[in-house]
């Protein structure tokens, strides 16, 4: 039979199975009510509840992955980052001007030429081809040689 109150066995969030160990409900009220007559109730947080965490990925994961004993990775030599600057002051350009020619955030430009950067060779071929400088290899800082398009 239904009673009245919060707890009556017809009421949302009250268990009448006897297995349970009492009320399982996500209501502040009941919950509270039950805790102050002394009844078990059990409680559960979501893990990241509200958060959209689950699915983060960063670029770099497989690179972190494969991260070697020493726990550090490779990161662009000063030498790359100052044929950089010196390629992109000649050509008149901020960071930013760079970072969008080759559509990466400004971050980017600035983390390659203080050499905090981890080289990405999509990114490095970018910066090659704008400023005109081989930031790769063995003549780093050689100027590009135009590749003739024959067919």
């Amino acid at each position: 039979e239904c009673g009245k109150g919060f707890f009556s066995p017809c009421s949302p969030g009250f268990s009448s199975d006897p297995n349970l160990l009492g009320v399982f409900t996500s209501h502040k009220k009941a919950i509270t009510a039950a805790q102050r007559r002394g009844e078990d109730v059990e409680t559960t947080k979501k893990w990241s509840a509200g958060q959209n965490k689950q699915h983060l990925v960063t670029k770099n994961t497989a690179k972190l992955d494969r991260e070697t004993e020493e726990l550090h990775h490779e990161r662009v030599p000063l030498e790359v980052g100052k044929v950089i600057q010196q390629g992109r002051q000649e050509k008149g350009m901020t960071q930013k001007d760079l970072a969008t020619k080759i559509n990466e955030k400004p971050q980017v430009i600035a983390d390659y030429e203080s050499g905090k950067a981890i080289p990405n060779n999509q990114v490095m071929g970018k910066i090659e081809r704008v400023i005109g400088r081989k930031l790769r290899g063995r003549d780093i800082g050689q100027p590009m040689e135009a590749k003739s398009k024959t067919k």
